[in-house]
């Protein structure tokens, strides 16, 4: 009942003092060493100050033999005597009385109820004798009856509640429920155990300490991150990084290297984390051994000019060399096809446009290891010529130049070969590398020479592939079919693809549930520089895009989610793309060697000199290179060489077509009109200095209709307008149209509303508007009001 009354009582310093018949001062000193100071003799004392005060006691006051503990307790009778002797040392242990305190202790009564039971054993016959005390005017009184008891059965009742008080202990629960557990629930043994568990819960934090944590820290990690990984707080971290010179947030990235030293100086132990991707995990990108490489087919692209043979060229080269049956109606499926000359086989791509190719090249797919030039022997080199030229020098892919119309008598090769060294495509015969072959697509002429010189250079270039493992390769085009779905045309270069396989191109998942061939024959596999046409991918993939055959469609499904996220990112984040704003400051971090120029020109006469003026500019920095040069209009695929080159696009006396315009703006393609030579030759001359002048934007402001004209004496022609969108501001720059024609650009002179002189009108509101030296205002003029800012590069 003691028990109960000091733990769902306060018990204060001084009563513990009076009960041991100490002062409060040497409490407190206990107090003091051993746990924290209390504020006052009046302050409440926790189980655990409690115990740490009775400890400290028991150790500094012990009895002098074991009689006086049971010099007021129940007696066992003489007639087993050893016994209780042998129980007496037991409880020696867990019970000690204060030296020379007669009265018995608030901390001895429950130890004595704990042990009492055990330094008792079990009796043969009923207790008859009244036990002898200092006391006499004490009764005791013996509640048992006649009978036997079997002592064993409460000790083990009594050791499980008191296992169960523990745990109530442990979890911080201070309520008693019941009797019985007021009774025996806080015994001496509970205290042993109690110390024993915090001893070896002390213990395994030392251990704990002791041992360094490893933290696993990847390329780049956030220094909250960090410190939640090493157990350690933000505060921690940021101050070991200012310690170190680096001064970051929370939410700042480090590398691994910064990482790494922070944690060793808080003591942990550091391990590379090395993440691997799904695409990683999925797509098989293993070089593959020496070996195990076999000779494969050379893929072919056939380019020139408008009318100059290319159909023609591919046509005869697709009726010579098929099955005799087949000769006469030939549908070609896809647009890809193999032929066989002399035992070995070569695969053309019907993608004989520029445009095509260059959009692929954008892509990334470099999927042509040759390619031919088709020149008319009548016409000689045209501007697509020249553009055709221009992309395969930048794939750096051998080009074949084939001149056609040979039967024609008006034929002259030799003027074609003149024009190809300005290109600097220099024949063979002429000491150059260059293969020219004269053909005539319309007589076979030349078509087999032709043929056998593309299997040279691919013999050159030891063309090779490893058929056996997963396939990968690229889209040649893919459109969306009524009846069958997305329809793919596949190229596949290296490995084998089988029907059944899970693909991956691109943002498109699927599984190839038909194959079929240029004849329209079903295949059941295709191994490398085969062209198949697919039906079963979930969506229409992109021409140009890779694809694998993997073995987890789940995990593919997951790929093609994340690329599709990347993109969304890709697309709302800026294009870092050449300009000559940061011309100067991409030479000075050295990560431009080359400036790209595209330069397109009314006349022929102006282009070659713009040309060779900009290649003059050229420095030991950085060298300028005009990748193409052409007269009329700036078009589409100027934009897209530019886009893939990294170029800039300088027009004289030229503009962009709609379509130019849209592309440049979407791939940030940099394009600068002029008028004057010189103000080209200088503008990127002091691009290249890092002084260019500042650039200036338009920025609308707003605009307003003429409603009503006021002449006004002394003032003039005075605009009385309302304000249909935006606001009007004084200062202004404007602009007045007439039917969407510019007939006045100048500046707002004054702005009135009512009498007052404002300085800007907002939208819904009437002004009147006075412009500098200008009076022909007639009703139905439109103002539009705006500001030129300036670009910070």
């Amino acid at each position: 009942m003691e028990v109960a009354y000091l733990l769902n009582n306060k018990y204060r310093v001084h009563e513990v003092a009076k009960d041991f018949g100490k002062n409060s001062k040497e409490i407190t000193d206990i107090l003091t060493k051993y746990a924290t100071a209390p504020k006052n003799h009046m302050q409440p004392l926790s189980e655990k100050e409690l115990s740490l005060i009775f400890e400290c006691l028991t150790q500094k006051n012990q009895v002098e033999s074991i009689e006086s503990i049971y010099a007021d307790v129940y007696r066992e009778p003489k007639a087993a005597p050893a016994k209780a002797q042998a129980e007496q040392p037991k409880a020696q242990h867990t019970q000690q009385a204060p030296k020379g305190n007669s009265k018995p202790n608030r901390d001895n009564a429950p130890k004595a109820q704990v042990e009492q039971p055990k330094a008792q054993p079990a009796q043969q016959q009923p207790q008859q004798n009244r036990p002898t005390t200092r006391v006499p005017e004490k009764k005791v009184v013996d509640t048992r009856k006649g009978g036997q008891v079997n002592l064993e059965k409460y000790d083990e009742r009594l050791e499980n509640l008191a296992a169960g008080k523990t745990k109530q202990m442990q979890a911080g629960k201070q309520k008693f429920q019941g009797r019985n557990q007021r009774k025996g629930g806080f015994q001496g043994g509970n205290k042993r155990r109690q110390e024993e568990q915090e001893k070896m819960r002390r213990l395994q934090l030392e251990i704990a300490k002791k041992t360094p944590l490893t933290v696993k820290i990847p390329d780049e990690i956030g220094v909250g991150e960090l410190a939640s990984r090493m157990k350690k707080t933000g505060a921690e971290v940021v101050k070991t990084l200012m310690k170190n010179g680096v001064m970051a947030s929370l939410s700042d990235i480090i590398d691994f290297d910064t990482a790494a030293i922070i944690a060793e100086e808080l003591g942990c132990k550091v391990e590379k984390e090395i993440i691997v991707t799904i695409e990683e995990r999925l797509i098989d990108t293993a070089e593959d051994k020496e070996e195990d490489l076999l000779p494969r087919a050379p893929v072919v692209v056939v380019m020139g000019h408008v009318d100059h043979g290319k159909t023609s060229l591919l046509d005869y080269i697709r009726n010579a060399h098929v099955a005799a049956g087949e000769a006469g109606g030939i549908t070609q499926h896809i647009g890809a096809y193999q032929v066989e000359v002399q035992g070995k086989l070569i695969t053309f791509l019907d993608t004989p446009g520029h445009e095509a190719f260059t959009a692929m090249r954008a892509r990334g797919a470099m999927i042509t290891d040759v390619a031919i030039l088709v020149v008319a022997a009548d016409d000689g080199i045209m501007p697509q010529t020249i553009e055709s030229i221009n992309h395969a020098k930048a794939a750096n892919i051998p080009i074949i130049v084939a001149i056609n119309k040979m039967d024609k008598p008006e034929a002259n090769p030799e003027r074609i070969k003149e024009q190809l060294t300005k290109y600097e495509l220099v024949p063979e015969e002429w000491g150059g590398e260059t293969i020219i072959c004269p053909i005539s697509a319309k007589t076979g002429e030349g078509i087999d020479n032709l043929l056998e010189m593309v299997n040279l250079t691919a013999e050159m270039q030891e063309l090779k592939a490893n058929p056996n493992r997963s396939a990968h390769g690229a889209v040649i085009e893919a459109r969306l079919d009524k009846g069958r779905g997305p329809v793919a045309t596949l190229l596949v270069q290296n490995g084998t693809l089988h029907q059944g396989d899970v693909i991956i191109a691109g943002t498109a998942v699927g599984r190839v549930r038909a194959m079929t061939n240029a004849k329209g024959e079903k295949l059941k596999e295709a191994g490398p520089s085969v062209p198949v046409e697919i039906i079963g991918m979930g969506e229409v993939p992109g021409a140009g895009d890779d694809f694998h055959a993997v073995a987890d469609e789940r995990m593919a499904r997951e790929l093609v989610e994340q690329r599709k996220h990347e993109q969304k990112m890709a697309s709302s984040a800026p294009v870092g793309k050449v300009s000559l704003e940061d011309l100067f400051s991409q030479i000075k971090q050295g990560e431009m060697k080359d400036l790209n120029i595209i330069v397109k020109a009314d006349v022929q006469g102006s282009a070659e000199a713009v040309k060779a003026s900009l290649e003059k500019l050229s420095n030991d920095e950085v060298r300028v290179r005009v990748i193409h040069c052409a007269v009329g209009a700036i078009s589409e695929s100027d934009v897209m060489l530019a886009t893939t080159s990294n170029a800039i696009i300088v027009g004289f006396n030229v503009r962009p077509d709609n379509n130019a315009k849209d592309t440049a703006a979407r791939n940030k393609v940099d394009m600068r009109m002029y008028r004057v030579i010189y103000d080209c030759i200088n503008e990127i001359e002091t691009a290249m200095k890092g002084m260019l002048a500042p650039k200036f934007k338009e920025v609308e402001l707003g605009q307003a209709e003429v409603r009503n004209v006021f002449r006004i004496t002394g003032v003039g022609m005075v605009a009385g307008c309302y304000v249909t969108g935006g606001k009007m501001q004084r200062g202004a720059n404007m602009r007045l149209l007439r039917d969407n024609v510019v007939i006045y650009d100048g500046a707002i002179a004054s702005l009135q509303r009512f009498k007052d002189s404002v300085k800007e009108v907002a939208a819904g509101y009437e002004c009147g508007i006075t412009f500098e030296k200008f009076q022909d205002i007639k009703e139905g003029d439109v103002i539009e009001a705006f500001l030129m800012e300036q670009i910070e590069v």
